[in-house]
């Protein structure tokens, strides 16, 4: 069961989405903001069970050249740097809603030809379908109500080129609820899934593929 913190902080964002999509970016962007005032605040680039998740995360996808990835919600750019050392080759797009998160992860990873950062956030973002590989981790749950979760679903489907892959990674059970969208969509089939009951909190790593048309 989730702790008192946890259901409260759920309860918090919950509210946030009751707002219009574009009022409640508005007030997520001021809330990471806000938390980002300190460096790493979530210990990305340091903690085990961050580390063992990124891991994880990697070793769950299907073995195919990637050209064009991105990461949403990168934070600081801890893992956006373990995906440019991991896809040499690739373009790589990190997009946050937080300004001084992307300043950071600007100075971790430099952008270049290769490498970008972009402030958005996936309710709102204007998509491109064009990239072969897409993550989204410990991302969803802030986007509070069904409705925003089915919207977000179809903005994370439309970024893939066709024959992309998507990959959710979220807090198990929770994530059969923030998933339930994604499993649902007509655009997407799931390929695989693993539950992994890492202390202090068991994840899951969902991975989806387009359906051909």
């Amino acid at each position: 069961m989730p702790s008192l913190p946890e259901l409260m902080h759920r309860t918090f964002f919950r509210t946030l989405s009751l707002l219009s999509p574009r009022g409640q970016a508005v007030v997520l962007r001021r809330y990471f903001d806000w938390w980002h005032r300190s460096p790493d605040p979530w210990k990305l680039s340091t903690d085990d069970y961050e580390q063992h998740k990124y891991r994880s995360t990697l070793e769950c996808l299907p073995a195919r050249p990637y050209q064009r990835i991105m990461e949403v919600g990168c934070s600081e750019g801890v893992f956006t740097g373990t995906l440019a050392k991991t896809y040499p080759e690739a373009e790589i797009t990190g997009v946050d809603v937080s300004e001084r998160a992307l300043e950071r992860a600007r100075a971790r990873v430099p952008e270049n030809g290769r490498v970008r950062f972009l402030q958005a956030d996936i309710l709102t973002h204007q998509v491109e379908p064009r990239y072969d590989l897409v993550f989204c981790s410990e991302t969803l749950y802030y986007l509070g109500r069904h409705d925003r979760l089915h919207r977000a679903s179809d903005q994370l489907s439309a970024l893939l080129a066709p024959d992309g892959v998507l990959v959710a990674v979220h807090p198990w059970p929770e994530a059969r609820r923030l998933h339930r969208f994604l499993d649902g969509h007509p655009s997407l089939s799931r390929l695989t899934e693993r539950v992994y009951t890492t202390p202090p909190r068991p994840f899951t790593v969902a991975v989806y593929g387009t359906t051909p048309a």
